[in-house]
């Protein structure tokens, strides 16, 4: 696990594969480094590909990036319930009817990647402001234990793991 310091314990080993995905660097740094190559990546995606699906039922690069801005706010909203609350206890989210519902297809690349930038600004902020302690509490999410540091560090491996995935089987 390349996550600086992060213990096995503070997290459900399903997002093991997101958190290898992230570089050996802090928190915020690796929110902002991903935010930077998020934004850049989204922008380069020829037009003709935006909307393209490598099957049939599958998301679009446009309906990827909207489930990773909603994916991070679902994220955030943990973190700061984590850190607020003890015994915290949240409920998951279904990210397909996040989808169906999210209507991608119909808003301009430019404007998704603007929500992105909002999103990502906030969740850095977010970040940056919680104490060593708030970052090392835990609470339940879909029944899966996790710490609000390593609910950040999955924010920023579930972005490159999407990031990827467009890469790989729709821009070849």
């Amino acid at each position: 696990m390349n996550s600086p310091h992060l213990q096995l314990s503070e997290f459900n080993s399903y997002y093991l594969n997101y958190l290898n995905l992230v570089k050996n660097t802090q928190l915020v740094d690796a929110l902002t480094i991903g935010a930077e190559s998020t934004k850049a990546f989204f922008t380069e995606i020829p037009d003709n590909k935006l909307s393209y699906r490598y099957a049939k039922d599958k998301w679009t690069p446009k309906d990827i990036l909207q489930h990773i801005i909603d994916t991070e706010r679902v994220f955030a909203y943990r973190a700061l319930y984590f850190a607020r609350m003890n015994d915290a206890n949240l409920e998951g989210f279904d990210e397909n009817s996040f989808a169906d519902n999210a209507l991608a297809e119909k808003t301009h690349i430019s404007q998704l990647v603007e929500e992105y930038e909002t999103v990502r600004a906030a969740t850095i902020c977010l970040f940056k402001n919680f104490s060593h302690l708030e970052l090392l509490k835990c609470g339940t999410a879909n029944g899966s234990k996790m710490s609000v540091r390593a609910v950040g560090f999955i924010i920023c491996g579930h972005e490159i793991h999407h990031c990827n995935i467009i890469k790989e089987r729709y821009l070849k």
